[in-house]
Parts: C-alpha cells; sequence; structure tokens
C-alpha cells in the first residue's frame, strides 16, 4: 500500500468495525433500516447497555447518526461513511493483492533458479 493510500486508512474506523458485536449491528441496523438500543438487545446475546455503548463507538466514528425518539435514540447507518470503509477496505485489499502477486513472482524465481 502506497504511503497516501496508509493514510486515508482511518484506524478510529475500523477498530470500531473489528468488533463482531457492532459488525452484527451494522447489518442488523441494514436490514432493518433503523434501530434502538432495546430493539437491537433484543437480537443480540448482550444486554441493553452493552449494546448502547456499543452504539457510542459506532456514532462517534460516524457509521450510524442516532435521533431522538422519546427516551431512546433510533440508529441508522450512515450511507456516506459506510461507503467511506468499503472503499478503504477496497484500497487495501488490492494493496495486499498486489503484495501477494510480487511474492509469487519472487517465489517462482527462486524456484527456477534452484532448477536450472
Amino acid at each position: 500500500m502506497s504511503a497516501a493510500a496508509a493514510e486515508d486508512v482511518d484506524d478510529d474506523l475500523w477498530s470500531a468495525i473489528g468488533d463482531p458485536t457492532r459488525r452484527r449491528m451494522l447489518d442488523l441496523l441494514l436490514v432493518e433500516g433503523e434501530g434502538t438500543a432495546t430493539s437491537l438487545a433484543q437480537r443480540l446475546p448482550v444486554t441493553r447497555q452493552a449494546v448502547a455503548k456499543h452504539l457510542g463507538v459506532l456514532d462517534r466514528v460516524g457509521l450510524v447518526r442516532g435521533t431522538p425518539a422519546g427516551r431512546e435514540k433510533r440508529y441508522r447507518v450512515d450511507d456516506v461513511q459506510l461507503a467511506r470503509a468499503v472503499a478503504q477496505l477496497s484500497s487495501v485489499g488490492a494493496a495486499w493483492d498486489a503484495r501477494l502477486r510480487r511474492i509469487k513472482r519472487i517465489a517462482e524465481a527462486i524456484q527456477r533458479t534452484q532448477q536450472d
């Protein structure tokens, strides 16, 4: 990955996405369109308080946006930030693909040298 591409990767964003519970929450919000800490806790093996903390992390990095709804907040996935995360993942994936192709070429060259 180039230095410029490395600088484009948002470590806080990827730290937030790195947690499996938060990824499951994002999946649920994408399927259902929106949800509250209470509604998400009913579908996950964690407490409502834990869900609220996870939502706080996702909100801080911009992956979800909460709007007040009575005593709770309704959360929706921020499509722009999610698209940014997907673009970063694609960039990182392409960089690793290039590295692996280079390693393969080196290994093949070594193998040819050893066969001669």
